[in-house]
């Protein structure tokens, strides 16, 4: 079995998940089996209860696992099925190692960093590898290369490398060259200093990965192998994309980094075959229709607070060969300017999920604009309880209908949180969390694109619809097309005289790859395109 370790310089948000995930494709595409995982050196336990401004969304695995959303991306880029094994943070390892303090297990020794903080690390490397059977498992480092609390990190690393032996185990080392505009030239100095950090540390990476705005040329190539003690072949460029990360693959096989990283290894391998790769991208920047969708949300400031939206968007663009402009809309603005003049010339408007009473207002007016004007809607948990509170109030005409996680003393609690929620006092990996079984109902929307009865989908709730009101919405025309397998918890709702109005209380985002999108997001798109071209595509 084969390790890769992926680590980081200079600054943060230079791409590792982006470049293991992508590494992780050629390789796949070479015939191997890949596994990733991501260490996280902060403390919390999860990012669970992190605000998304703080740490971008929470991705949510099949096992419930609330996870980094680098996940995301390995989820995305390769045929992974990751579990909670495959994301670890300093505060779980801490955790486990008080834990075993406690428990006596330490035998009376003084617990420290090393070596009882490090063999926890390499425990999960091992167990991962031990687990997935896989050929190649690729481990990113999250945080910066210096930061305190990622040392332990790089130590267990070091020390795993030196276990398993030479030809089993390289580092590549993903690092910034600036541009200076002033200079007009690229600047190695920063990633001089950073593979320094690193070698102090004990490690000497294999590969050099240059994040850069502008081409390395040949002079800079040997400029950084020579101060940074690799050879020039190793030294891998990775330019800011043009259109797509899912660019990225391509442009490290154009840079040959998985036949260098499979001679360090070796592992023979024949050449990886992106032909099904290079027509995703083909897709992507000259597809045979456009259209523009608005995602209302509250988090709208930070790109990464709704990434696997975002990413599920534009894969419901490419299964239908069309290139969606992604209208990113304040709820608040909604709220201020009214949904007429905000969201008017879009082809579809969705709501994704989300926490708190913020902006609540704007997306009850963004689905109400959606109904009433037959605009493609789709809704994703929150999104789905929205669409629910909307239709109460101006539907049925229960006044002041609203959620009790908004409003505890509403009249009409139309959603309410999940009677095994009120037990829990903890916040942290209490929520309904993971892969969830749902029944479609007959000759519904959503049976119609799933092709299927039965799906399971992942879910991250606390409130559901309350059945006390079913019947009322039922006769008003509201369908309840997706059930759990006990008939209890309503999954998906749609209006039948609309061209597509479908919400879901799950995340149908954390399914969605680029070469098989979502359904419900190729549904979507395909109505949204429809509802502006007047054609279906």
């Amino acid at each position: 079995m084969k390790f890769i370790f992926v680590t980081g310089g200079v600054v943060s948000s230079l791409g590792k998940g982006l470049t293991a995930a992508s590494l992780g494709t050629l390789l796949e595409n070479r015939g191997l089996k890949v596994v990733l995982q991501k260490f996280d050196p902060y403390l919390n336990v999860d990012p669970g209860t992190m605000n998304p401004y703080q740490h971008g969304e929470v991705y949510v695995l099949d096992d419930g696992a609330e996870t980094d959303l680098d996940l995301g991306h390995y989820e995305r880029f390769t045929n992974c099925k990751l579990t909670r094994m495959n994301n670890l943070t300093s505060g779980q390892v801490y955790q486990t190692v008080l834990n075993n303090e406690r428990e006596g297990r330490y035998l009376g020794k003084t617990v420290q960093v090393i070596p009882h903080v490090t063999d926890q690390i390499k425990k999960r490397i091992d167990l991962l590898a031990t687990q997935s059977k896989a050929d190649v498992v690729i481990t990113e480092i999250g945080g910066t290369t210096g930061d305190i609390e990622g040392l332990p990190f790089l130590e267990a690393i070091r020390e795993f490398a030196l276990e398993v032996g030479y030809n089993n185990a390289i580092f590549m080392h993903v690092t910034y060259v600036p541009f200076i505009k002033a200079a007009g030239e690229l600047k190695t100095k920063p990633t001089q200093q950073s593979v320094a950090k690193l070698r102090e540390i004990g490690i000497t990476p294999h590969l050099l990965v240059c994040r850069c705005e502008k081409p390395l040329d040949k002079e800079l190539r040997q400029k950084i192998s020579m101060f940074c003690n690799v050879p020039v072949e190793a030294v891998i460029e990775e330019k800011d994309v043009d259109h797509s990360i899912y660019e990225v693959p391509l442009m490290l096989q154009r840079e040959r980094a998985d036949d260098l990283v499979c001679r360090l290894l070796d592992l023979h391998t024949p050449p990886a075959n992106m032909t099904h790769w290079q027509e995703i991208i083909r897709k992507l920047i000259a597809p045979q229709h456009r259209v523009r969708v608005g995602v209302v949300g509250k988090y709208i400031g930070l790109q990464d607070a709704y990434k696997s939206v975002y990413e599920a968007i534009i894969h419901g663009g490419v299964g239908n060969d069309c290139g969606v402009e992604i209208v990113q809309v304040d709820a608040e603005e909604i709220e201020k300017n009214g949904a007429e003049k905000t969201l008017k010339g879009l082809g579809g408007i969705l709501v994704p999920g989300g926490f708190g009473e913020r902006g609540i207002e704007g997306k009850i007016l963004a689905a109400q604009y959606a109904r009433e004007n037959k605009i493609p809607y789709f809704g994703l948990c929150l999104g789905m309880q929205i669409a629910t509170i909307e239709f109460a109030r101006n539907v049925l005409k229960l006044a002041k209908a609203h959620s009790t996680e908004f409003e505890p003393n509403t009249p009409h609690p139309v959603i309410a949180m999940l009677d095994e929620q009120k037990r829990v006092t903890k916040k942290g990996g209490t929520m309904r969390l993971g892969a969830q079984p749902c029944q479609l109902a007959l000759g519904s929307k959503a049976a119609l694109f799933y092709g299927s009865f039965v799906v399971n989908e992942r879910h991250r709730h606390r409130y559901e619809f309350n059945n006390a009101y079913r019947d009322k919405f039922e006769k008003a025309g509201f369908v309840f097309s997706g059930l759990s397998p006990d008939g209890k918890l309503v999954e998906i709702i749609e209006l039948p005289n609309h061209p597509f109005f479908i919400a879901s209380q799950f995340h149908p985002e954390f399914l969605s790859k680029p070469h098989q999108p979502h359904p419900l997001f190729k549904g979507f798109i395909a109505a949204a395109h429809a509802h502006i071209h007047q054609k279906p595509l």
